[in-house]
C-alpha cells in the first residue's frame, strides 16, 4: 500500500483544484488518459534533460534533473506496462494546450529564462500530482493503486524545482513570478477543451469521443 502524502503544500501552490467533470470524462477514456500520460511522462524526462545540458556549467541543478530524469522514464516505463496489462495499444496523441499556455509565458533573455523555466516546472510536476489525487476515487481498482504510487514523487518534483527557484534568485521575485504563472495555470485547468488531455480543462457540456 503506497504511504499518505501530505499533498498540503501542493494545493496551497496551485490556485484550483482539478474540476470533477474532468475527472468524469478521463475515467471514461482510460485509453487516452493512459497513452498522454505516458507522453507527459517522456515530456517531463525530455525537459529535465534539456535543462541539464543548457544549464551544464550549474552541478547541483544538473544533478537534480538527472533524477527527475530517471524517475519520469520509470514513470513512462511503469505507464506502458499497465497498459499493456490493460490491453490498451499505445496510440500517437497531440500536444494539450495546458505546457504550451505555461511556456509561452517563459521570458526569453536570462537570467529571467531559468526563473520561469523552473517554475513552470514546478507548477506541471504539483498539477500532476493533484490530478492524480483527484482521480483516484473515480478510477478503477486496476489502475487506482498505480497513481496512489506515483503521487509520492510528483509532490518531490514538484519541490526540487522550487528548490532550484529559491536557491538562485531572491525571494520576492520568485513569488512574483509564482503569482504570474499560477493565475496563468488556474485558467487552462478550468477553461473547458475539446479533447481530453492529461493536463487538459474539463469538456465543454456534452462530450464528444476523443480521437
Amino acid at each position: 500500500m503506497a504511504k499518505p502524502v501530505d499533498l498540503a503544500p501542493v494545493r496551497a501552490f496551485l490556485a484550483c483544484e482539478t474540476p470533477a467533470a474532468w475527472c468524469e470524462a478521463a475515467v471514461e477514456d482510460l485509453p487516452t488518459l493512459l497513452n498522454d500520460h505516458a507522453n507527459c511522462e517522456k515530456k517531463a524526462a525530455s525537459t529535465a534533460l534539456a535543462l541539464m545540458f543548457r544549464y551544464d556549467r550549474d552541478g547541483a541543478l544538473a544533478e537534480a534533473m538527472s533524477r527527475i530524469a530517471r524517475e519520469e522514464l520509470r514513470h513512462f516505463e511503469q505507464v506502458t506496462a499497465l497498459m499493456r496489462g490493460l490491453k490498451i495499444a499505445h496510440a500517437p496523441v497531440s500536444a494539450s494546450r495546458y505546457a504550451q499556455g505555461l511556456r509561452e509565458r517563459v521570458r526569453p533573455q536570462e537570467p529571467q529564462r531559468l526563473l520561469d523555466l523552473l517554475i513552470c516546472g514546478a507548477f506541471v510536476e504539483a498539477r500532476s500530482c493533484e490530478r492524480f489525487a483527484a482521480l483516484l476515487p473515480y478510477l478503477p481498482r486496476a489502475v487506482a493503486p498505480f497513481y496512489a504510487r506515483l503521487l509520492a514523487s510528483e509532490a518531490r518534483h514538484f519541490e526540487t524545482y522550487l528548490h532550484l527557484a529559491r536557491g538562485r534568485y531572491d525571494e520576492g521575485e520568485v513569488e512574483a513570478r509564482c503569482q504570474a504563472f499560477q493565475a496563468a495555470e488556474e485558467a487552462l485547468v478550468i477553461e473547458a477543451d475539446e479533447t481530453l488531455r492529461f493536463h487538459s480543462g474539463p469538456p465543454p457540456g456534452p462530450r464528444a469521443p476523443s480521437p
